[in-house]
């Protein structure tokens, strides 16, 4: 690694006659009118490493993780035999007793949080979320709990039930909890005494064996999906194989083994079946049957060589000519422009602030959201990563992803500074609770003002000289980006935040990562093409669903629908024409709570207004929702994999009158419940008022992934992208823009040929580059 430092050399000249230039080459020389239009006098350290200059927080982060300690004493008191939780310790724990699967923080109530931020009460008091797997109960749950911090001689455990409106509160049948490891434990011997009853079958078939996941023998490898369940009656584990090795996604083999694993009693778990050649087999006898006819050899054999899908260089592709030189770079070679309080995750950016927060379930949170001390948003938080998949074979067909229910902000990791976030993000540590103590990851959230590669604003007049104007105004843009990358699986998805100087806020997600591709059938093709020798793209959507909390101003808010329409009209100055069609707007409030779709053509205009805080101009303030690129829901409506358990997935958007009994869109064990919800979203369209209330929409990106032999190694982040932006309506008397520094204001002389410019102070530097020692390619100094 080469450490790099910066320096400045300039110029500055305010006016710049290009007169002799003129005489000499006919026109003014581009090249003089770029370069020096305010370069610094002098030649100073760029600020490209400099930590985010400091602020304090106007108040504390009660969204903020539990401490370590806090975790600790949790840990500790629901331990405690007085308690009476009758507790194992997780390590020597089986499906039949009770254990913690895990601790978080709760959330604190809006309605708890909003009289400390707006006014002189207290903080609210924190609480952690405890889930605690009670197989040792006769009728085995997994039930959650609430605990007060902090932890005292008084201190009690509390069912957390009111987060949840399917009927149960906190508790989830055994049958539908989360398939950990207890539960894989609980029916492995049974798996492993089918597979090994075959082995002779698999190993002439596909070159390998499954004797169990401890067993030296066994060289393929097992994966359960979801959902293992409908409702929490029953209970099924759907195994697929693949060969072994890193990109093992990549190379699976069409075989399949379903059970029946209903019960913690594992003497009753059972064989549904096998699934081969897209064929049926109810027995063990039934499928050898097969085989022993001829009938199971694979038309497309499977390589059992993955090296092909990792991502590395490939010198068999060549090498790009000059894809030597190290790619552009965005640096923030002013200094930082944001400040920021460690302490409490609190950040202060060209009249934003906000705070941070992350929960091990939903990952990374924002709070309090204002843009120039008035609040736009209370909440912008990820809700759930759903992914649905198609195919004739039962890992694709049967298979519905919530990632939260993998405990999604567990799988944020370090960050590649140069690649993941430029060179010089602000990069910090995320941490949850683990066990009875808080995991720790490093840098995996990063912090960075970048360039857009465009002017938020430009605008010439006047084309009486050579230059082809009088006079030009052209502002600089620029974002704060809050980024992290949670790979969860096969999966990489990048999240990021971007706070725009004009006081708009993108929400951006992209996907990159194996395929859980299936085996290749030339009949097949219309769930995905073939992508490798024996592999197939397995169609699927990706549903990512958020929550914005609007409180424009204060917490009376509407849902404005714009919609331009086409009249038919008559005009008295146009009496020739007659009845012509003409466009016009319909502008309407959404009266109640309603699940919603963009209009067609782009002729629809969704807003959240205050209806009683006008601009200057009379008009209400507000913040349009714009759709950007992919904004999808859920192609398949009715699916029994995906019935009720995912109907936040299912339209583009959806706005609901506030609850704190409504705090997330999804419970995070709902995956196993599609036709008896924990929590159903369904329930939150009851016919309540969302006209002059405190509102709430609900917003989906995604990609219905087409498959594609580009998707080889892995899907890649340019293509598999979706985004939103919430922008200003009305919100200001005028565009953001007037008060920015970053900004040129030019007059061309149309006389003598003369430009004179305004830098308003922001001079434009020439950096250079010092390496400490030279760099193949690179001079010890490279202007920058």
């Amino acid at each position: 690694m080469h450490a790099i430092s910066l320096s400045v050399t300039a110029k500055h000249t305010q006016a710049v006659s290009l007169g002799f230039l003129a005489l000499v080459t006919g026109r003014p020389d581009p090249v003089l009118f770029r370069r020096s239009m305010g370069l610094a006098d002098d030649v100073k350290v760029c600020h490209l490493t400099d930590d985010a200059p400091t602020t304090k927080a106007p108040k504390l982060n009660v969204w903020s993780q539990i401490s370590p300690e806090e975790v600790k004493s949790v840990w500790d008191f629901v331990h405690n035999p007085s308690v009476g939780l009758n507790l194992t310790a997780p390590e020597n724990a089986t499906v039949t007793d009770n254990y913690v699967y895990f601790i978080d923080t709760l959330p604190v109530n809006k309605t708890a949080a909003l009289p400390y931020l707006d006014g002189n009460n207290e903080a609210p008091p924190k609480f952690a979320r405890v889930v605690i797997f009670e197989g040792g109960r006769e009728d085995p749950v997994s039930q959650e709990y609430m605990v007060k911090l902090p932890i005292h001689e008084g201190s009690q455990v509390e069912k957390l039930d009111y987060l949840f409106n399917g009927g149960s509160g906190g508790t989830v049948p055994f049958n539908a909890r989360y398939f950990d490891g207890k539960r894989s434990a609980a029916s492995e011997p049974l798996l492993a005494s089918l597979m090994t009853s075959i082995a002779d079958i698999t190993i002439d078939i596909f070159g390998g064996a499954y004797y169990g996941s401890s067993d030296e023998r066994t060289n393929l490898t097992s994966a359960t999906a979801t959902p293992n369940s409908f409702d929490g009656t029953t209970a099924y584990r759907t195994v697929m194989f693949r060969y072994p090795g890193l990109a093992s996604y990549m190379v699976p083999l069409d075989f399949y083994i379903i059970l029946n694993v209903a019960g913690t009693d594992s003497s009753l778990y059972a064989l549904k079946g096998f699934v081969t050649k897209s064929r049926f087999f109810p027995t063990v006898e039934s499928l050898r049957a097969a085989y022993e006819a001829g009938e199971l050899a694979q038309e497309f054999p499977q390589t059992r060589d993955n090296t092909w899908a990792y991502v590395n260089h490939k010198p068999e592709m060549g090498v790009r000519d000059l894809d030597d030189r190290l790619a552009p770079q965005s640096l923030e070679i002013g200094g930082k422009r944001y400040k920021f309080d460690p302490a409490e995750r609190y950040v202060e950016y060209m009249g934003w602030s906000f705070y941070m927060a992350f929960t091990r379930t939903l990952g990374l949170m924002f709070y309090d959201i204002k843009y120039k001390g008035e609040r736009v948003l209370y909440e912008l938080s990820m809700q759930e990563a759903a992914a649905q998949y198609g195919g004739h074979q039962p890992k694709a067909a049967g298979t519905v992803y919530h990632d939260t229910y993998y405990s999604f902000g567990t799988y944020s990791a370090t960050l590649v500074e140069g690649y993941d976030c430029p060179f010089g993000s602000t990069l910090l540590n995320i941490s949850f609770p683990e066990g009875s103590g808080t995991e720790v990851h490093p840098d995996a959230l990063c912090l960075f003002e970048a360039d857009p590669g465009y002017p938020l604003a430009r605008h010439r007049t006047g084309a009486s000289n050579d230059w082809g104007f009088s006079q030009l105004g052209t502002v600089k843009a620029s974002s704060l980006h809050v980024r992290t990358v949670a790979t969860v699986g096969n999966y990489d998805y990048m999240f990021t935040y971007a706070f725009h100087v004009d006081g708009s806020l993108e929400v951006e997600v992209r996907a990159s990562g194996y395929l859980q591709s299936s085996p290749y059938y030339k009949d097949q093709e219309k769930w995905g093409p073939r992508i490798y020798e024996a592999t197939q793209g397995s169609l699927h959507d990706h549903v990512l669903t958020f929550k914005a909390d609007f409180d424009i101003v204060d917490t009376k808010n509407s849902l404005q629908v714009t919609e331009l329409i086409v009249a038919n009209q008559t005009q008295p100055w146009f009496e020739e024409l007659g009845i012509f069609e003409q466009m016009e707007l319909n502008v309407t409030n959404k009266p109640t709570e309603e699940m919603l779709y963009w209009g067609g053509n782009g002729q629809t205009m969704y807003s959240v207004i205050n209806p009683d805080a006008k601009n200057a101009w009379g008009v209400p303030r507000g913040y349009r929702i714009v759709p950007g690129r992919s904004n999808i829901h859920l192609s398949v409506e009715h699916s029994p994999f995906s019935q009720k358990s995912s109907t936040f997935s299912k339209s583009h958007l959806a706005v609901t009158r506030h609850h704190d009994s409504e705090q997330y869109a999804n419970s995070w064990q709902n995956v196993n419940l599609a036709k008896r919800p924990q929590h159903d979203f369904a329930k939150f369209f009851d016919g309540e008022s969302v006209d002059g209330e405190d509102i709430v929409v609900w917003f989906n990106l995604g990609m219905h992934h087409f498959t594609r032999s580009e998707d080889v190694p892995v899907t890649l982040f340019s293509e598999a992208v979706s985004s939103i932006l919430l922008a200003p309506q009305n919100f200001n008397d005028r565009a953001q823009e007037g008060d920015l520094l970053n900004r040129r204001w030019i007059v061309a002389n149309s006389t003598t040929g003369q430009l004179s410019y305004e830098d308003y102070g922001v001079a434009l530097p020439t950096c250079k580059v010092q390496l400490e020692e030279p760099v193949d390619g690179l001079s010890q100094w490279t202007t920058v």
